[in-house]
């Protein structure tokens, strides 16, 4: 590696001195002779003093030595100080940028270099993560579009080949028109959180009662709670509940909400909506008395494509996406929502909207 900056500093420094001494070698006799050969007329006294000018020069060129070695202090400070531990942070930025593992920082001073070395120390770490990231979400994309892909092309090929009777493709078209519909909503769900990645969304923004757009949800949910024996329970103030929001985003996110909480509730048991005014803000809460999520697990359940065997539910034809979705939508609002959630108990999910008076 180049040392651009050091022999910048030692050009710059050897300049100096150069330039310091050819002066002071120059000027230092001539100013002693002119100043003392002033002094007297008398020849003889000047020769006096013109031994005792030298004198005065030895004394002033020794201390010109003694003053260049004192000078060699800042520029080993420098060298110890600044140089040497920028080199070593530049060399593990290099190295880190041709494909080496995790640069290795060994500078830990609270000042300016160490504040920059933090600051390289987090990048890395940031990159690191983005990399694992993108290759998770990569291999998710690949397995959940595989599968449904995997179903058609095998039901198709067994429709052409004769293996699945005439009287049978209709059973079979349903399955490969489900798995159809089940690639639709991934790709919508992937292109609205890139759109959102883009700060690409458009929010339609209404006024409009929330108590309302809940019941609508909740009839669309009717027939899968008759097969699942499960009854939603909803919770509403005694007048309308208006909030300022984009209405068809907030069903979205009320539709997947439901959708999470009759997914993972046990048969029989009940589902509870309410919603509470408070101040300037309407919060609604979704809870269910299901599975739960582990303690462990509740930071990353708002990830893109976070499954687990409890969280993709029983029918393991989620997309993975229905919370990011959620996420993304109310915080779009400049809002917040949160879970609470106990193994074997049950998850509540509780989001804020801004209420409109």
């Amino acid at each position: 590696m180049k040392h651009k900056l050091l022999n910048k500093v030692l050009a710059a420094y050897l300049i100096f001195l150069l330039v310091s001494f050819t002066l002071v070698l120059w000027i230092v006799p001539r100013l002693l002779r002119n100043y003392l050969f002033e002094l007297s007329e008398d020849a003889n006294y000047r020769g006096y003093l013109r031994g005792q000018a030298v004198a005065i020069q030895n004394t002033c060129y020794l201390l010109i030595a003694v003053v260049f070695l004192v000078s060699l202090f800042p520029v080993l400070i420098f060298y110890l100080k600044l140089y040497r531990p920028m080199n070593r942070i530049s060399e593990a930025a290099a190295h880190y940028m041709e494909g080496a593992s995790h640069p290795q920082f060994y500078y830990n001073n609270d000042d300016e270099l160490g504040r920059l070395t933090a600051a390289l120390k987090y990048l890395a770490d940031a990159a690191d993560s983005s990399t694992e990231y993108q290759r998770k979400f990569i291999s998710n994309v690949s397995h959940d579009f595989r599968s449904p892909l995997t179903s058609i092309k095998g039901y198709v090929e067994a429709m052409l080949d004769g293996t699945i009777p005439p009287e049978l493709q209709e059973r079979y078209l349903r399955i490969v028109l489900s798995e159809t519909e089940r690639l639709n909503k991934l790709t919508e769900g992937l292109l609205l959180l890139n759109s959102f990645d883009d700060n690409g969304v458009y929010l339609e923004m209404t006024e409009f009662d929330i108590s309302d757009i809940i019941r609508q949800t909740i009839d669309t949910f009717e027939g899968i709670c008759q097969k699942k024996n499960l009854v939603i329970q909803t919770a509403f103030p005694p007048k309308p509940a208006i909030v300022f929001a984009d209405m068809g985003r907030i069903q979205q996110v009320i539709y997947n909400l439901l959708d999470n909480a009759i997914k993972f509730s046990y048969p029989g048991k009940e589902i509870l909506i309410s919603v509470t005014i408070r101040k300037q803000l309407v919060y609604v809460s979704v809870k269910d008395f299901g599975e739960g999520i582990p303690k462990e697990n509740l930071d990353k359940i708002w990830d893109r494509f976070y499954k687990t065997d409890i969280s993709r539910g029983r029918d393991k034809k989620g997309t993975g996406l229905g919370l990011s979705i959620v996420k993304e939508i109310i915080l779009a609002h400049h809002q917040n929502i949160n879970v609470i959630s106990t193994v074997g108990a049950g998850t509540e999910f509780v989001f804020t909207l801004s209420r409109k008076a």
